[in-house]
């Protein structure tokens, strides 16, 4: 095996906010990163890039004879896109097709979500356009490996409704006891650079950083607080799912990948129990630096 500093990984999504974290978690295992970005990709958003360690190659992505020379040499292409069909299966799509021609030998699909392989078609619409990219990349003469983290565990802090500190209460549907996975945003990251280092990864990896229940949680924070937090029970996953029809139905037409009704679809995904992860690999790298939930949570009360 070459030394690892004259490794070389691409990177598709590196102005991200989790991309850029896999930028850093590279840099500091000292491979040669290509950061591949749009064309016309602002001056400010690719001397971030440089700052965090990567090396900004911009690229027309609709061009194929470009996109692959520029992915000529590379181990491995990790993909960190975000969005609906246009991006998740049409733009990583070319990405994965230009890998191929290039011989890439190893592909990470932009998954980083609970575990959809488990999940029902139809009820998560992200899910949904993860379950349809994998079946094009298993047909592919391409080694890949998903990364499958749960929940980040950074939406704890007020970008999930599940912590609600005015009303010192958890939000939970269904089964109060119902375990959840969840990963924070740079652990994921550091993972990741490991997982591009690794030619014998194998096709998915699962990890959580933490593992508890809206029990658990209930309990951790009358710890953190000192006051009594309480689980409360909005209904149960039929409910959920009345709410999410009505959501949707009345909610404008948008490109967002997270409008409200399709976090509520992950929720029901993480409480029904269908998208646990189970077993987790965390040790495969020997990290054991994982983020608890506590941690996540301490510095907001």
């Amino acid at each position: 095996m070459t030394d690892r500093a004259q490794r070389t990984i691409a990177l598709a999504g590196a102005t991200g906010d989790v991309g850029g974290r896999v930028v850093s978690a590279l840099a500091r295992r000292g491979v040669a990163l290509r950061a591949l970005v749009r064309n016309g990709t602002p001056a400010a958003a690719q001397d971030a890039v440089r700052a965090r360690g990567g090396t900004p190659v911009a690229v027309n992505f609709a061009d194929h004879a470009a996109l692959t020379d520029a992915l000529a040499g590379v181990e491995c292409v990790v993909s960190v896109l975000n969005g609906l069909e246009p991006v998740i299966l049409d733009l990583q799509g070319r990405l994965l097709d230009a890998a191929v021609a290039a011989g890439v030998p190893r592909f990470v699909p932009s998954d980083f979500s609970l575990d959809f392989t488990k999940t029902r078609p139809g009820d998560n619409r992200n899910m949904d356009l993860r379950r349809r990219f994998m079946a094009r990349v298993d047909a592919a003469p391409i080694h890949a490996t998903s990364i499958l983290n749960g929940a980040f565990a950074d939406l704890l802090t007020g970008q999930a409704p599940i912590v609600l500190p005015r009303f010192r209460r958890i939000l939970y549907w269904g089964d109060v006891d119902q375990p959840f996975d969840f990963t924070t945003k740079d652990d994921v990251a550091d993972y990741t650079a490991d997982v591009a280092l690794d030619p014998a990864a194998p096709r998915f990896l699962r990890i959580a950083g933490d593992v508890m229940s809206s029990r658990d949680l209930a309990a951790l924070m009358t710890r953190l607080e000192g006051r009594a937090w309480k689980p409360f029970r909005a209904g149960g996953l039929g409910r959920l799912s009345t709410l999410i029809r009505i959501a949707r139905a009345l909610s404008p037409q948008t490109d967002a990948p997270f409008p409200a009704w399709q976090g509520m679809q992950y929720v029901r995904d993480m409480a029904s129990g269908r998208g646990k992860l189970s077993p987790l690999d965390n040790d495969r790298y020997g990290k054991t630096d994982w983020t608890r939930a506590e941690a996540v949570l301490a510095p907001t009360v």
